[in-house]
C-alpha cells in the first residue's frame, strides 16, 4: 500500500475529505520524524515502535578499486513492529 491508497482507506473509513487524510498522515509522519530526531522513541500500542539507530564508524572497501575507505557513523529511524502487530 503506498501513501496514495493509504489516503483512500482514511477517507473511506473515518469518512473525511481527501485534504484531511492527507494532512493526517503528513502531521503524524512529520510528528514522528521530530520526535526521533530528538531521541524520544515513538511507540504506538499494537502497531510499533520508532526510534533512533546507530550506525558505527567502520571500515570499508572501494568494491572496483579494493581500496579502503573510511564509512562515517550514520543515525537511521528503525521501526520494531509490536508483537501482537506481527502475529495478525
Amino acid at each position: 500500500m503506498n501513501k496514495g491508497q493509504l489516503v483512500e482507506k482514511i477517507v473511506k473509513d473515518a469518512g473525511v475529505t481527501k485534504a484531511a487524510a492527507n494532512t493526517m498522515i503528513n502531521t503524524l509522519v512529520n510528528t514522528v520524524k521530530v520526535a526521533v530526531k530528538k531521541n524520544e522513541p515513538v511507540k504506538i500500542v499494537g502497531f510499533g515502535t520508532f526510534k533512533k539507530g546507530i550506525r558505527k564508524a567502520r571500515k570499508g572497501r572501494n568494491p572496483q578499486t579494493g581500496e579502503t575507505i573510511k564509512i562515517k557513523r550514520k543515525t537511521f529511524m528503525k521501526f520494531v513492529a509490536s508483537k501482537t502487530a506481527a502475529t495478525k
